[in-house]
């Protein structure tokens, strides 16, 4: 069961630098505009999401449990835009 010889662990991936795709000649950056700019839905839907916990998270520190309590309904709600968003852009491809 056991095999003779080293083994080294490497890390997958360098977490300073962006990955790297073999066979794509775009880098990460202009592949992330790319596929923006191809489903501008969902990355509308990824910003109201966030925003959504951000200030759900902003009244629960204020202590405001009314403001929180619509704010989370708001967060799901943008989850579920982004997430629909999602299945329709792949639906919709050739």
């Amino acid at each position: 069961m056991a095999t003779s010889g080293s083994v080294t662990l490497e890390a997958p991936f360098e977490s300073s630098k962006p990955p790297v795709i073999e066979g794509n000649p775009e880098g990460f950056k202009e592949r992330f505009l790319r596929k923006a700019r191809e489903n501008t839905v969902v990355p509308i839907g990824c910003l109201g999401t966030a925003a959504a916990l951000t200030k759900g998270l902003y009244c629960f520190h204020q202590g405001n449990s009314q403001c929180l309590q619509l704010k989370m309904h708001a967060w799901i709600a943008a989850q579920g835009f982004t997430i629909a968003a999602i299945l329709l852009g792949l639906a919709s491809r050739p």
